[in-house]
């Protein structure tokens, strides 16, 4: 099997200016349309850039950015920076070296301690509101301007730390062995010597495996000193609402209300509705005249001779292997059917905007209740691309915005949970359209979302400033 090219810095070079070269040439051929948009939510993939050593957590630079927003909010942030600048994080307590239950039972050695109080620490922060609301501009400007003493910490989406969750657990099991034990005690120690300034991107949870390791990992995290920045939609109270056994996973909502200052962010101001230029990203219906286009911007950004194309190359993730059917170092090209027809999952599709900055997809078919599946996937894959500040470009069967939409000759009335959805959003029904595909507020809060990132990702400022991974 041939190994995939070394990128270094030389090539990562040769292939940005290519890349820059590509978008500037799309972007002059792109017409001045506007289309009403989620403008107001600035993450990572639009954060302020700033100089290293200003301290953006202070309030008045804050509110100049974000003139809406309280400036009492916002000094909470001030306050954790300066919490955080003067604090001296504990050491985590080594593991045992006994394992003999009998030995640690009557062992004279003094007990290590396992908690600290919550006044030993700063508090830590959750940060809710709306899709829009600047919920990870704010943590991203505060993870970087973190006191230079600060090297334990971590920026992370949630839902890729939790599928670090979950290997790290799995690894521990196996060590273990037969002996058995807590697998999410010594998971939660490595955790926190990892990083004691953790902060996590859309905090949700969907699911009852992940909604029992939450509980008592969360525990074991601030027991050992670490502080949490944690963004989400929901309040602690919506978490988990109508989940399995949620009675369970009560306790860990208490935690987060008693150990977090729980700040809602919406400010009131819909900027998604300001108008936002489209580039040329998205090419609809499938006639040949688009297919050549997109195959000509594709070359456009494989042209670096240095960087050539290479055909199914292979990406290995959870053991498995996941084939890349064309692709150089930071271009990549599928098929949908190769990216969402086949049995994928979260942890795939990130490992495909990690490795790769730009990605086509191309021959998007309209969904319907027969492929709810493979709807399910491209949502997954769009949300990864969102948050890896991938640059995508697709062709589609109907206006990208409109491939999960009911047949207009169906003539189906918007439910009003759907409609209110999208009204948060601040998504135009007449343009994206209903689907009686999703059903239950979660799936419906992902559909609305998943059209709402393929607005933004297909304007002008998305395509000059994303896919340099």
């Amino acid at each position: 099997m041939r190994a995939p090219p070394v990128f270094t810095h030389r090539r990562f070079l040769s292939c940005y200016f290519h890349q820059r070269s590509a978008i500037r040439a799309i972007t002059s051929r792109t017409n001045t349309r506007y289309i009403s948009t989620d403008t107001k939510r600035n993450n990572s993939s639009l954060a302020i850039e700033t100089p290293p050593n200003s301290e953006v957590t202070k309030a008045a630079l804050l509110h100049s950015r974000h003139k809406n927003l309280p400036a009492f909010k916002l000094q909470k942030l001030e306050r954790l920076h300066n919490d955080l600048s003067n604090h001296d994080p504990p050491p985590v307590p080594s593991l045992p070296t006994t394992s003999s239950l009998v030995a640690r039972l009557f062992s004279r050695a003094p007990a290590q301690p396992t908690s600290l109080s919550p006044d030993q620490l700063p508090q830590g922060l959750y940060l809710y509101g709306d899709v829009g609301t600047g919920k990870t501009m704010l943590m991203d400007l505060f993870y970087n301007n973190l006191h230079p003493h600060i090297k334990r910490k971590r920026r992370v989406h949630f839902h890729a730390f939790m599928i670090d969750v979950h290997k790290r657990i799995h690894a521990t099991k196996l060590k273990l062995g037969s002996r058995g034990g807590d697998p999410i005690e010594p998971v939660a120690r490595d955790l926190a010597n990892e990083a004691y300034v953790l902060c996590f991107d859309e905090f949700q949870v969907t699911d009852i495996a992940d909604a029992m390791i939450l509980r008592q990992l969360f525990e074991r995290l601030l027991n050992y000193g670490v502080v949490c920045v944690i963004t989400s939609n929901r309040h602690p109270d919506e978490l988990y609402k109508n989940g399995i056994q949620r009675s369970s996973f009560i306790p860990c909502i208490e935690l987060l209300k008693e150990r977090f200052e729980v700040t809602d962010l919406d400010s009131g101001t819909d900027y998604r509705r300001l108008p936002r230029t489209l580039s040329h990203v998205y090419y609809d219906p499938l006639t040949p005249e688009n297919r050549a286009e997109v195959d000509k911007i594709f070359k456009a950004f494989t042209s670096d001779p240095s960087d050539p194309l290479i055909h199914n190359r292979t990406l290995e993730t959870w053991g498995r292997k996941l084939v890349v059917p064309e692709s150089t170092t930071n271009v990549a090209k599928f098929s949908f059917h190769e990216l969402c027809g086949k049995p994928r999952s979260a942890a795939d599709y990130l490992e495909i905007t990690k490795t790769f900055g730009t990605i086509f997809v191309v021959e998007v078919p309209k969904m319907g209740l027969g492929e709810k599946d493979m709807a399910r996937r491209f949502i997954t894959f769009v949300d990864a691309c969102y948050e890896s500040k991938t640059k995508i470009f697709v062709s589609s069967e109907v206006p990208i915005y409109k491939i999960f939409a009911d047949d207009a000759k169906e003539d189906k009335a918007m439910s009003d949970q759907m409609r209110a959805v999208m009204d948060d959003l601040g998504l135009d029904g007449s343009v994206i359209g209903s689907s009686g595909m999703f059903s239950g507020e979660e799936e419906i809060f992902a559909f609305a979302r998943c059209c709402s990132r393929l607005v933004q990702m297909g304007s002008k400022e998305w395509a000059e400033t994303s896919g340099l991974h």
